[in-house]
C-alpha cells in the first residue's frame, strides 16, 4: 500500500529520481538497491522514481528493471512513493513496462517524453494516453526536451491532464514562462526535474521536485520545501542559495557519474556505470568533493 497523496501532491514533495547500484562487475546490486532506498527514506523523501535515466534505464534489461521494482517496492513501499520509469520511444514497448511494473507492485509511472523520433503533439498524446490506459496507476509525465529532442506544448500538457490517471508532470523543460502558463491551465501536479530550479517553479505553483541531488541533500530540500510552503519565502531562499554548489557540483559531467561518486564518498551502494557512460575521474572526485563541502554536505 503506498502513502497517501492528495490531488495537490499525489507522489509527495520530495522524490530522489535514484541510481540502480551496480556490483562491481556490473550485475545488478538488489541489496544495495533496497539499503539505499531506506537511506533515501529515512533522509526525508516522500518518494523513489526508478528505472529513468538517473536510474541508467537504456542500459539495463526489462527483467532488471521488475527485479528492481520490487526490491525497493519490498524495501520502502510501505513509507515511500516507488514510481517506475516505463517511457521509451515505442508505444507498445512502453505499455509492457507499464503493466511490468504494475505488477511488480509500482505505485505509479513515469511516462517521459518519446526521445529521438521527434513525434508531432497528437502523436505526443496518444503515446502518453495509451500508456495510461494501459494500466490502474497514476502517471507522471516527463517533459525534457533537451533529452528527447520534442517538448510537450501547453495544449497538449492541458490535454493530457484531463485524463484521470494522468496526474503530473515532471518539468525539466528549463522555462518557468512556460511552466506558469501550464500549471495555471492543467489539472496537474508539477514537479520539478532541474535542481537549480527547485525553488523557482515553487513560485508559479509547483509541488515539489523530483530531484538527483536529493540523493545527499533531502532533508535541505524538504526543508526549503515546507518553509516554501509556511510562507517563509526568506529561509527558502536561504536554504536554496546555500544548496548552489552542490546543484552546480554535482552536474559538472553527466549527472549520474557525479551521483554515484558521491554516493561512494559516502559509503552507499552506487557502485560503476555501464557504458556508454564512464565512472568519474580522480580529478572529477577531488571536484565534487570541493562542491559538496562549500554546499554544507559532509563526506
Amino acid at each position: 500500500m503506498a502513502p497517501t497523496s492528495t490531488p495537490e501532491t499525489p507522489f509527495g514533495r520530495v522524490l530522489t529520481a535514484m541510481v540502480t547500484p551496480f556490483t562491481v562487475d556490473g550485475g545488478l546490486d538488489l541489496d544495495g538497491a533496497q539499503r539505499l532506498a531506506a537511506h533515501l527514506v529515512d533522509a526525508g523523501n516522500d518518494g523513489l522514481v526508478l528505472n529513468g535515466t538517473t536510474g541508467e534505464s537504456p542500459t539495463t534489461s526489462d527483467a532488471e528493471k521488475a527485479q528492481l521494482v520490487r526490491a525497493v517496492v519490498e524495501a520502502v513501499g510501505d513509507r515511500a512513493h516507488v514510481v517506475a520509469g516505463v517511457g521509451t520511444n515505442d508505444t507498445a514497448h512502453s505499455t509492457e513496462l507499464a503493466r511490468q511494473a504494475e505488477a511488480a507492485g509500482a505505485h505509479g509511472l513515469l511516462v517521459v517524453t518519446p526521445y529521438y523520433s521527434k513525434p508531432p503533439q497528437e502523436g505526443l498524446y496518444r503515446h502518453s494516453v495509451s500508456i495510461a490506459d494501459a494500466t490502474e496507476l497514476p502517471v507522471m509525465l516527463y517533459d525534457i526536451p533537451g533529452r528527447s529532442g520534442v517538448a510537450l506544448s501547453h495544449e497538449t500538457l492541458v490535454r493530457l491532464g484531463e485524463h484521470p490517471r494522468i496526474v503530473a508532470n515532471k518539468d525539466a523543460k528549463g522555462d518557468l514562462g512556460a511552466a506558469a502558463w501550464a500549471i495555471a491551465r492543467s489539472n496537474l501536479a508539477w514537479y520539478s526535474g532541474d535542481d537549480i530550479l527547485n525553488l523557482p517553479l515553487l513560485s508559479v505553483g509547483a509541488a515539489g521536485t523530483v530531484s538527483v541531488v536529493a540523493h545527499v541533500v533531502a532533508g535541505e530540500l524538504r526543508a526549503m520545501i515546507e518553509a516554501f510552503v509556511a510562507g517563509e519565502v526568506g529561509r527558502a531562499t536561504a536554504i536554496h542559495q546555500s544548496l548552489l554548489p552542490v546543484f552546480t557540483g554535482m552536474f559538472r559531467t553527466q549527472g549520474l557519474i557525479l551521483t554515484k561518486a558521491a554516493l561512494a564518498l559516502q559509503g552507499l551502494p552506487a557502485g560503476p556505470v555501464r557504458l556508454p557512460l564512464v565512472d568519474a575521474t580522480a580529478e572529477e572526485i577531488a571536484q565534487l568533493k570541493e562542491d559538496l563541502a562549500a554546499g554544507g554536505v559532509h563526506l
